[in-house]
């Protein structure tokens, strides 16, 4: 009997040693792997909300011919992997965004002064010829944040152009007027300034002027510009643009809204137009640079 529980007493010291043996083993190589899975949950990788297959992009960089590259569908789906986009146009896959960076560079778009990392909307992939009226419509819809801006002599941000909408001649207005391009005013300009979103849009210097006249850039001047009032800073932000037949809406956050519905754009319906997303940075300031996220874009006809 005494034996039985000799051998009992031993069965149990040897359990309760090689059971705590397995604990601590187990406590060790669990506890690393909480670690490790808590880690990996931090570093979770978040792609964009955003289709680009009816986007092409102007970069902030020269091809062999001097001229901005420009990378069109299809291969801009694949833009995270083209090393001259890299540095301009990628994908902060913490964040779930992409992020458009521009700085000044010798590389520059026709007709103006300064730089861009910015989309194009394409109807049609590949096309610049498909455009659209506001008799037909558009919408857009961006998530956005300024990542980071650089700052002037006078200690304001540099400000840069997150969205518009660009006027285009087709081939006949173009030919009408003797005009060497298809380039027409944007009749709308949404920039981060210094903190805020405001807007420029154009308005007709004549209002006599013929359906012919109006189509020469000159025709058009600017307006006084619109602040929003709410402070978006580096916050993220919602910009929505809502287009009809003489009529534009700008709405900020679902809160603020400010609505043009007058005989300019009226007038403005002579036009086909196209949407544009991104970093259009305007400055030329040595050293300065902005970085925007885009998280979400989406368009509708």
């Amino acid at each position: 009997m005494n034996i039985r529980k000799d051998i009992l007493f031993t069965i149990l010291i040897v359990f309760i040693s090689v059971n705590a043996t397995c604990q601590n083993q187990e406590g060790s190589v669990s506890g690393s792997d909480i670690k490790i899975e808590k880690k990996k949950k931090k570093k979770k990788i978040r792609l964009p909300n955003i289709d680009l297959s009816h986007w092409k992009v102007t970069l902030p960089v020269a091809n062999q011919e001097g001229k901005p590259v420009e990378i069109s569908p299809p291969e801009i789906l694949n833009f995270a992997s083209i090393d001259v986009a890299k540095p301009y146009m990628y994908i902060d896959s913490t964040k779930g965004a992409i992020v458009f960076h521009a700085m000044p560079t010798a590389s520059k778009t026709r007709n103006t002064k300064f730089t861009r990392s910015e989309l194009r909307e394409q109807m049609k992939p590949g096309d610049n010829n498909v455009n659209w009226t506001f008799a037909d419509g558009a919408y857009m819809r961006g998530k956005i944040a300024m990542e980071t801006s650089t700052r002037a002599s006078n200690g304001k941000y540099h400000r840069t152009i997150i969205m518009q909408i660009h006027g285009r001649l087709t081939n006949e207005q173009r030919d009408l007027i003797g005009a060497d391009d298809n380039n027409a005013p944007p009749i709308l300009k949404i920039y981060w300034d210094n903190g805020k979103i405001r807007i420029k849009t154009k308005v007709l210097k004549n209002l006599s002027a013929t359906d012919t006249e109006i189509l020469h850039e000159d025709a058009w001047g600017n307006d006084e510009g619109f602040n929003f009032k709410e402070e978006v800073g580096f916050r993220k932000f919602t910009i929505e643009v809502k287009v009809s037949e003489g009529k534009m809406v700008i709405v900020l956050n679902g809160n603020e809204f400010k609505v043009y519905e007058n005989i300019h754009m009226k007038k403005w319906g002579v036009f086909e137009n196209y949407f544009k997303a991104g970093n259009y940075f305007q400055t030329r300031d040595n050293g300065a640079f902005s970085k925007v996220r885009f998280y979400e874009l989406e368009v509708k006809h």
